[in-house]
């Protein structure tokens, strides 16, 4: 009999009761200090039942965060905050990584210290808008990394990999997606250094690796995970080879053998435009590992992903926002509450944590 969603697998150091993922997804609710508090402790209670929870991005230093409200594993409130959530999921007989986040290029001065410019691979601005405390505001033109800087961030991984652990998480996830830090470094349209850390796929992959290695000296790899896009437009990127560039990143993060490798196929609001011609079939059988995929699934198309063995895992975002009793309603086949889009980031507990549970059968 072939698997799906409620078949459990052991996914590193875990055997999961089922295979739906909770994908990481800015709220923009923590405190004044960065911090999680109790209404983001009520939130991941409340999505224990899932296989894995992965955390919303939290940034790895004061530098790299590029959104306001966002959590952040750096500090000692910040840890004593995500401890609180940690304890929660798990008193609930769950488990959750955090993922690990810097935002790069896609930040402004007023939210980073001493009103310093962003970072990235190269001086590119990024077309786009901060939401700043003064208002939205126009990205700027970053700073480009030299290799002392890069050396630093890299160890600026390792730290917060050891931070989250203290924090009692069960693992982390790199965040290589999105058009944040990694990905700039990874994709030729916001990367155009000519040293090892640029032009090559070898040398564009590189920045991501070497965090992989660090991060795995201090967790383990059954306990770290690596998330990609690579074709999500998001944040103005752009690939000229997509499939090569991330093929090639699938294989060399194979021998890690790490938790798992997260790949969200989505390609960008606008449906309508001409989708990218990406052959995400050839990038998952280039990793030789276990395979979480996202992108838009429902109840039936996970499940043919997963007996297909086109994934091992599926991780699910704007449904879990409004159904914390997801495993439940796919378990029964019972309808899913909507998602309200207005209340996605900011806020208090409406959009959060008051969506209704199911009705028990």
């Amino acid at each position: 009999m072939s698997a799906n969603l409620f078949t459990p697998i052991q996914l590193g150091a875990y055997t999961l009761p089922n295979r739906i993922v909770m994908a990481p997804l800015t709220r923009c609710r923590a405190d004044a200090n960065n911090a999680p508090h109790a209404i983001n402790v009520e939130y991941y209670r409340q999505r224990a039942s899932a296989g894995l929870i992965i955390s919303e991005g939290s940034q790895i230093t004061p530098s790299a965060v590029g959104y306001l409200g966002t959590p952040g594993i750096y500090s000692k409130a910040q840890i004593a905050g995500w401890q609180q959530v940690t304890d929660a999921v798990h008193d609930a007989d769950g488990r959750i990584f955090l993922q690990l986040w810097h935002c790069g290029r896609v930040s402004h001065p007023s939210m980073l210290p001493a009103a310093r410019l962003p970072v990235a691979p190269s001086s590119i601005r990024a077309e786009g808008h901060a939401h700043t405390m003064e208002g939205v505001q126009a990205f700027v033109t970053p700073h480009a990394l030299t290799t002392s800087e890069i050396n630093n961030i890299i160890t600026d991984f390792a730290t917060a990999a050891q931070n989250a652990l203290d924090a009692g998480f069960d693992g982390v996830e790199i965040h290589g997606a999105n058009g944040y830090l990694i990905d700039q470094f990874i994709r030729d349209g916001s990367n155009q250094r000519t040293d090892e850390y640029g032009g090559s796929l070898a040398n564009r992959a590189r920045f991501l690796l070497a965090i992989t290695q660090a991060v795995v000296a201090v967790c383990g790899a059954d306990r770290v995970g690596v998330r990609l896009s690579p074709i999500n437009p998001f944040n103005d990127m752009r690939d000229s080879n997509p499939q090569a560039i991330f093929d090639h990143i699938a294989s060399a993060l194979s021998p890690f053998n790490l938790a798992y490798l997260h790949v969200t196929e989505w390609a960008g609001h606008d449906t309508s435009a001409p989708q990218p011609n990406f052959d995400f079939a050839q990038l998952r059988a280039a990793y030789q590992g276990t395979y979480m995929t996202n992108g838009g699934y429902t109840l039936n198309t996970a499940n043919t992903a997963i007996g297909t063995g086109a994934a091992d895992l599926i991780a699910f975002g704007t449904l879990y926002i409004a159904n914390p009793d997801l495993v439940e309603r796919f378990a029964h086949n019972t309808p899913l509450n909507p998602a309200d889009g207005n209340t996605f980031y900011g806020g208090n507990e409406v959009g959060y944590t008051d969506y209704p549970f199911m009705t028990p059968v």
